[in-house]
C-alpha cells in the first residue's frame, strides 16, 4: 500500500468503527496563542479532551496536516520531517485502552498488513512521585495480542532511554520507561503547564532488521534508540489527567488521543526505512535528479531538506502565511532559505521553485483540493521569497567566510540578519558547516543587538510623529 491508499484506509476503517470524520485544521491554529503552529492531530482537539462536548460526538478521526520546526536540525536523516501528517483517532469519553489497542493492532497488521513478528512497543513503567500507576493494563492487552500472533510477548523495565542503551532489552517485545511514556504537549510530565491534559501513552514501533545499529546511539539497540534501526509508527494516549499547581487530578472523562505517523507507517509498508521513498516525498524527490543530473544516493542529504522544505513552505501558504520577519512568517522564511541554500548546493540557479513547486503539489492534490487551488499564487510567493534572498546570499555567505579564523559572535550574526536576510538559525548552521566557531553566548548578543534595533526603530517613530 502507498500512503495515499493508508491514508484512505484508515479513515475508512475509522469510519467503520463509529468514528465521525473531521477535515483537517490549518497550519495556523486559530485559537491558540500558545503555539505558531498546528504540531500534533490532538492540538485543535484541546477544549474536548478537556471536557467540552463536540459536536460530532465522542469518536472523531482525521489526517491533520502538522508542522514541527523543533526537528528541522534533524532533516537530512532517514525518518524526521518538519512537515508530516498524523492520522488521528480520539475517544472523548467512550472506549478506552481494551478498544484502542486492538483497533490499531488491526489496522497495522491486516489493514496495512505489517508483519506481527516485526512490531515491538512501548509502555510507561509508572510515577510514583505524582501517583500514576505503572500501566500493566496496556501490557496485558499487548501481549494477548502478540501471543495471539505466535509473537513471543517478553516484558523489561527499562525506564531512561540511556539505561535500555547500557544494558539492553534482549530483544523484549514490550519494553517499559518513564518519560518517554508520558504525553502531553509539554513532552515531560514536569513541563506540562497548569490545565493542560495528559497521560500515559503506548508507542508501536516497527523493526528493520536490515538496518545495522550505529553505537553511537549506545551499546544495545532498544525500541526508542535513534540509530533508525526502530521507527515509531504511532502511539495511543491515554489522557485521563489534568496538571494542577500541586500535581495531577483525573479529567472529567478518560479519552484516548492516538497520532500515527502516515509517513512512516508507509515506509514501513514499503519495507523500507527511509521515509522519502514513499509516495509524499518520492516525486519531489525525483524530480530533484530530474532538475540537477545527480543522485538522491550521493546527494541524500540536500535532497531530503528541500523536499521536506517546500513541502512545508508550500502548505504554510495554501493556509494563508506570508514570509516575514515575525511568528508564523519568520518560520516560512526559515524554511524556504534554507531550501534554497541546499538548491545551490545541488548547483540549482535562479527560478529554480517553480520547476520544483508543482511536484509538491501533484502530491496532495487529490486528497487537499486546496492545494491545487492555490496553486499558482503558491508558487508567485515562493518564488518571489527565492528571488529575494538569492539577491544577497552570495555576499552573505562571503561576509560569513571573513570569519573563518576569528568565529563569530552575535554581533556579527546580527549583521548577517539585518543586512543580508540570514535567518540567525541558519547562520549559525552554516558557520558550523564551514567549521566556523560560533560564540557561546551567541543567543544572548544577538538579542541585545535586535532589541537595541528595536529601541532605535521606536525613537524614530516617536521623533517623526
Amino acid at each position: 500500500m502507498d500512503a495515499d491508499q493508508i491514508r484512505a484506509a484508515f479513515l475508512d476503517y475509522m469510519a467503520e468503527q463509529g468514528h465521525f470524520l473531521i477535515p483537517r485544521a490549518p497550519l495556523m491554529p486559530k485559537d491558540d496563542p500558545t503555539t505558531l503552529f498546528t504540531g500534533s492531530g490532538m492540538q485543535p482537539l484541546l477544549p474536548y479532551l478537556l471536557g467540552a462536548d463536540h459536536p460530532a460526538g465522542t469518536r472523531l478521526a482525521d489526517s491533520q496536516t502538522c508542522l514541527r520546526v523543533q526537528d528541522i536540525e534533524e532533516v537530512g536523516d532517514n525518518r524526521h520531517t518538519t512537515f508530516f501528517e498524523m492520522l488521528g483517532n480520539w475517544s472523548l469519553g467512550d472506549y478506552f485502552k481494551d478498544e484502542q489497542i486492538p483497533q490499531f493492532w488491526t489496522f497495522l497488521t491486516d489493514r496495512v498488513g505489517l508483519d506481527p513478528a516485526r512490531i515491538y512497543v512501548s509502555c510507561f513503567i509508572g510515577d510514583d512521585a505524582n501517583g500514576i500507576p505503572k500501566d500493566v493494563e496496556s501490557a496485558a492487552i499487548w501481549t494477548r495480542l502478540f501471543t495471539e500472533a505466535g509473537v513471543n510477548a517478553d516484558q523489561v523495565e527499562v525506564d531512561t532511554e540511556e539505561n535500555a542503551a547500557a544494558v539492553g532489552t534482549n530483544g523484549a517485545r514490550i519494553a517499559f520507561y518513564g518519560k518517554k511514556n508520558w504525553w502531553c504537549r509539554g513532552g515531560k510530565a514536569e513541563n506540562m503547564p497548569v490545565g493542560e491534559p495528559g497521560g500515559p501513552d503506548t508507542e508501536v514501533f516497527y523493526l528493520f532488521p536490515h538496518v545495522q545499529h550505529d553505537p553511537a546511539f549506545g551499546e544495545n539497540c532498544h525500541q526508542n534508540c535513534d540509530c533508525g534501526r526502530f521507527i515509531e509508527l504511532g502511539n495511543s494516549v491515554f489522557m485521563e489527567y489534568r496538571r494542577t499547581e500541586s500535581g495531577f487530578e483525573p479529567l472529567p472523562r478518560r479519552n484516548v488521543d492516538y497520532g500515527g505517523g502516515l509517513a512512516r507507517i508507509a515506509a514501513a509498508a514499503l519495507d523500507t526505512s527511509d521515509v522519502f521513498r514513499i509516495g509524499l516525498l518520492w516525486p519531489i524527490v525525483e524530480r530533484l535528479q530530474e532538475l540537477t543530473g545527480r543522485r538522491y544516493e550521493d546527494e541524500t542529504v540536500a535532497m531530503r531538506v528541500i523536499a521536506d522544505h517546500l513541502r512545508g513552505a508550500t502548505f504554510l501558504a495554501v493556509d494563508g502565511v506570508r514570509p516575514s520577519n515575525k511568528a508564523q512568517g519568520y518560520v516560512m522564511r526559515r524554511l524556504i532559505r534554507r531550501a534554497v541554500r541546499f538548491a545551490v548546493e545541488l548547483g540549482l540557479e535562479e527560478n529554480f521553485f517553480p520547476r520544483i513547486i508543482p511536484a509538491v503539489a501533484g502530491v496532495y492534490e487529490l486528497h487537499y483540493p486546496e492545494v491545487a487551488t492555490h496553486a499558482d499564487e503558491v508558487v508567485a510567493v515562493l518564488a518571489k521569497e527565492e528571488q529575494a534572498f538569492r539577491r544577497t546570499l552570495r555576499k552573505g555567505l562571503n561576509q560569513l567566510a571573513t570569519h573563518r579564523d576569528s568565529g563569530v559572535s552575535g554581533v556579527e550574526l546580527f549583521v548577517l540578519y539585518d543586512t543580508y536576510g540570514f535567518p540567525v538559525e541558519l547562520s549559525t548552521e552554516e558557520a558550523r558547516r564551514q567549521g566556523i566557531t560560533v560564540s557561546a553566548t551567541w543567543r544572548e548578543e544577538f538579542d541585545e543587538q535586535m532589541a537595541a534595533q528595536r529601541a532605535r526603530s521606536q525613537r524614530s517613530t516617536t521623533l517623526h510623529v
